[in-house]
């Protein structure tokens, strides 16, 4: 482990200007965007026609993507001295020299979240599964075996390899099933014309869901060094269940909530939504108070190795439980917004989000510089559960859905076991004393403080949760089961 100082402030701010390329092309929206016409090619047109379409979307977004990473590539050093203009001179260096290594992956997601969304359309997830758990083993690989000899570079060089192992390789070896993709190019064909139409406001809108940790590297770098690395590192934790419930769920639902509403099966559709959200919400807040009870020796297990101290430890564990906090609002987020791409209305929730972008800025600057890093984890906090009210709410109006006073119960339900299994906990952690700087006491730390608090849950839910919740948990145990 690197520590927490200039380099790793370098190594996360590195990843803005490339993060930036995807977003403004939907690469990470790639599936919303191209799903339901891919999707509805298959349908109306047979193969021939989704494969044009495939064929010509790969390669004009391949073309843009190919241009703006060379452009972006010639012109880091000077957009990374106009995005941290505190960073000293060798900060600034070495974080263009990690963001030109690092540019190339985007070519990689944007192209492996075209082909992604094919296998969506095709009730196939177990690449998309796989490809971040490459992504995130081959950053690791590459810093374990690169860090002595290059540094912080070779977690860098092993981004790029999980790219283009991960995200690209992974759907491209599973699309061949379907025959080989192939590449056209067509800037002016009309499909990729309504692509675009309905991509844009996912390019040029703003999210908090994106633009979170953008402020946090941003206001990060004005407080000080190793700010940016310490909310970077509580944040990848965080980002956890987020993925594992938040994404799964949203992931999953989208291709059926847009067969519902192209059979104009509204009611149903108004359901689906209203169970998913209960379900999501439920392990959401389970989850938070699981990362609130076990943040110190779960960063300590994670983290301490290397040149991390003691004080990265307290820095980040008090990071993480309050990023905690915001897992319910990231979540319910990504759920909430399904129902608005499934009908292809990317337009409002993106107005929505960047109104909510705009009012957030004051918030984040505020924070950060009277609170510092503690200040702009709870900016996020607070913007991201407001995001993800105000959108529930909008779905509300325009779609009568979901039904608001139902999931308002269930999420109290959920709550009042999150709750009551928090308290056990960290009582529990009290009553152990201090934690020292050992991985095997942290170890065994996190599974005793985990084991109590799923028993904990385990004894309420059936009593308490809803039969949303009980269906989620039972659905995942059962995956889990399936796979071991």
């Amino acid at each position: 482990m690197a520590g927490v100082g200039p380099e790793t402030d370098a190594y996360f701010s590195a990843f803005i200007i490339p993060d930036l390329l995807n977003y403004l092309l939907a690469g990470g929206a790639l599936s919303i965007a191209f799903l339901p016409l891919y999707a509805r090619a298959l349908e109306n047109e047979g193969e021939a026609g989704a494969t044009r379409l495939l064929r010509t979307t790969l390669g004009n977004l391949g073309l843009v993507v190919i241009v703006a990473t060379v452009a972006l590539w010639i012109g880091a050093d000077r957009l990374v001295a106009l995005q941290f203009p505190d960073f000293d001179e060798p900060t600034r260096a070495l974080t263009t020299e990690i963001t030109r290594i690092v540019l190339p992956a985007q070519i990689f997601f944007v192209l492996g979240g075209v082909l992604k969304a094919t296998l969506f359309a095709r009730g196939r997830f177990g690449a998309a599964a796989l490809a971040p758990l490459i992504y995130n083993l081959l950053i690791i690989v590459g810093g374990l075996l690169l860090y002595e000899r290059m540094g912080i570079h070779g977690f860098a060089w092993g981004v790029l390899a999980g790219a283009i192992l991960g995200p690209f390789l992974a759907p491209f070896i599973d699309s061949l099933r379907d025959g080989p993709p192939g590449v056209r190019v067509s800037l002016l064909d009309p499909k990729f014309r309504q692509y675009l139409w309905i991509a844009a406001p996912l390019m040029f809108g703003q999210s908090l869901l994106t633009v979170d940790e953008w402020f946090d590297k941003w206001f990060g770098a004005l407080v000080g060094t190793g700010s940016v690395a310490w909310l970077s590192f509580a944040r990848k934790l965080m980002s956890v269940p987020v993925a594992v419930v938040g994404q799964a769920l949203a992931t999953a639902a989208l291709p059926t909530l847009a067969r519902l509403w192209e059979a104009g099966q509204h009611d149903d559709l108004g359901k689906t939504v209203t169970r998913t959200l209960r379900a999501g919400g439920g392990l959401a807040l389970l989850a938070a108070g699981w990362l609130y009870a076990v943040a110190t020796p779960l960063v300590q297990f994670v983290y301490g190795r290397g040149e991390w101290t003691s004080g990265d430890t307290t820095m980040v564990s008090s990071v993480l439980g309050i990023l905690a906090l915001a897992v319910p609002g990231w979540i319910l987020q990504q759920i909430a917004v399904r129902p608005f791409y499934a009908r292809g209305d990317t337009w409002r929730p993106m107005l929505l989000g960047t109104a909510l972008v705009g009012l957030a800025v004051p918030l984040y600057y505020g924070l950060a510089k009277t609170h510092g890093i503690v200040g702009l984890a709870w900016a996020g906090v607070i913007a991201m559960s407001v995001n993800a009210l105000c959108t529930l709410l909008l779905a509300r109006r325009l779609h009568s859905a979901p039904a608001m006073m139902s999931l308002g119960v269930s999420l109290m339900r959920s709550g009042v076991i999150g709750a009551l299994a928090t308290a056990a906990t960290t009582m529990l952690s009290a009553r152990l004393g201090p934690q020292g700087d050992g991985g095997v006491e942290a170890l065994l730390r996190l599974a005793l403080l985990s084991g109590v608090y799923a028993v904990v849950c385990a004894g309420l839910v059936p009593w308490v949760g809803d039969r949303d919740l009980r269906g989620a948990i039972a659905s995942r145990l059962r995956r889990f089961k399936r796979r071991g």
